[in-house]
């Protein structure tokens, strides 16, 4: 005697012949995961990938405001993009006249470009930026206008730049979309990402002086997975944080600006979770 199909056989017979009988059945509906948002405290926040510049987070994005150092990153953009990073430049006393942080540079010293480049990058050397920049363009007033069209060119709708530094400057502005789209078109240059994922930089003065610059980046030192990029400060900006973070072929940036030292670290670090959770 057979036995009778229990529910679930019935169930699968009667789909079998469903299917014979040329009636499609539905595949089950696959629900999307909708993660949550992070908390950030800080007024203007943002997160993007890295590969494909979509935006994965976004708080106050459009607001115009300084964005201190990290606008560094733009320097070197420009200087790459130029090439001949191996030539030499003679550094100038307006080069000097900057405040903090400086490298130490000297009037008549010589430096190759790239070299005072990764200085720049990892310690975030005012002195070395405005050296940089006036080499390039002549005059920092000039570098600055090479800056705010090389930003226009990527598709910053509100930045303006004045030096090359990031130091406080009358008119000089940005926002957190403009500087995603720098950002990531810093990330995507080779050299840069190299660099900015050096922990320490041993450098070498012209009168041959050593010393180890460490980065400022901190987020770097307690995050494996955070590949860089640059800090910025200034009382008017306040702490500001560009990040990279990558995990497998996933690579995202993640901004905050306006933050404070209690708060930047920790949620730089949870807007970099969150974007490799949902990249």
């Amino acid at each position: 005697m057979m036995t009778p199909p229990t529910a679930s056989r019935r169930q699968f017979l009667a789909s079998l012949a469903a299917t014979a009988a040329g009636v499609s059945i539905a595949a089950p509906q696959v629900l999307a995961v909708r993660y949550p948002d992070p908390e950030v405290s800080a007024p203007v926040a943002m997160v993007i990938d890295a590969r494909t510049g979509r935006v994965l987070f976004e708080k106050n994005a459009d607001e115009i405001r300084p964005i201190a150092s990290t606008q560094k990153l733009l320097t070197a953009l420009i200087l790459c993009e130029r090439g001949n990073l191996r030539q030499r430049l003679v550094v100038q006393p307006s080069d000097i006249a900057v405040e903090p942080t400086r490298l130490g540079l000297k009037v008549g010293q010589s430096y190759g470009r790239g070299y005072l480049m990764q200085a720049m990058l990892v310690k975030s050397c005012n002195d070395v930026a405005h050296a940089l920049g006036r080499d390039y363009a002549g005059t920092e007033a000039r570098f600055g206008q090479v800056m705010t069209a090389r930003a226009a060119k990527l598709g910053c709708r509100t930045s303006r730049f004045v030096n090359a530094s990031g130091l406080p400057a009358p008119g000089q502005r940005s926002s957190a979309r403009d500087l995603a789209l720098i950002s990531r078109a810093a990330y995507l240059v080779p050299v840069i990402r190299q660099i900015v994922r050096l922990e320490m930089l041993p450098f070498r003065y012209s009168d041959g002086r050593q010393i180890t610059l460490q980065t400022t980046n901190k987020l770097m030192k307690r995050c494996p997975y955070v590949t860089g990029m640059k800090t910025g400060f200034t009382r008017a900006a306040g702490k500001c944080l560009v990040s990279s973070g990558a995990t497998g072929n996933r690579h995202v940036i993640a901004i905050i600006l306006g933050s404070s030292s209690k708060y930047i670290w920790d949620e730089s670090q949870s807007l970099i979770d969150f974007g490799l959770s949902v990249v």
